[in-house]
């Protein structure tokens, strides 16, 4: 199982997008160097209020290119980078891997799935009316969560658009993924 990073972003200031980049650095238990969202503990300011000592499990935001095609097919007009993500993925369907899944770049830096993104209001900001497309309910009522997957770096690289994912399960019981 696998696929194909389309684009990579980063932005060393607070803002809701991302400038794509040709390549971006991972750090291991860092995040992306260079980008605001970087660093063993939380940066997300909504987390840092509640307590600034809370371990950063969103390093790394991936999002998959899949959803910018569902979502213009209602009007939106989505591309890499504009929802904050750090790295858009083409070919896996990120939102169904289990919790420890470990993704490898380009056969270089590792990151491990630590849960869903929590879609937020500024989406809404972004595009009015955007925030319903990502966040939903399923047939039984349960919310889903669409606005991509966060994730630890284990092993620090290089990634660029065109690399390769290789994903790896974890053994055991897997377990769905939750908000972070």
């Amino acid at each position: 199982m696998g696929g194909v990073v389309t684009a990579v972003s980063s932005n060393g200031e607070y803002s809701f997008t991302k400038p794509n980049r040709t390549s971006i650095t991972l750090l291991a238990g860092l995040g992306v160097e260079g980008d605001v969202h970087a660093g063993v503990t939380v940066k997300h300011r909504s987390r840092v209020a509640r307590d600034p000592t809370q371990p950063n499990l969103r390093q790394v935001h991936l999002i998959h290119e899949e959803l910018f095609t569902e979502v213009g097919g209602e009007g939106f007009e989505v591309t890499p980078g504009d929802l904050g993500e750090n790295i858009t993925t083409s070919g896996i369907d990120l939102l169904a891997l289990p919790v420890g899944t470990l993704l490898r770049f380009g056969g270089e830096a590792i990151v491990e799935v630590t849960g869903l993104r929590n879609p937020c209001l500024q989406i809404d900001n972004f595009q009015d009316g955007l925030l319903k497309k990502v966040i939903g309910r399923d047939e039984a009522g349960a919310i889903v969560r669409k606005a991509g997957i966060m994730s630890v770096v284990q092993v620090g690289g290089v990634v660029r658009p065109g690399d390769a994912i290789t994903v790896e399960l974890p053994e055991g019981p897997h377990r769905p993924l939750d908000r972070v």
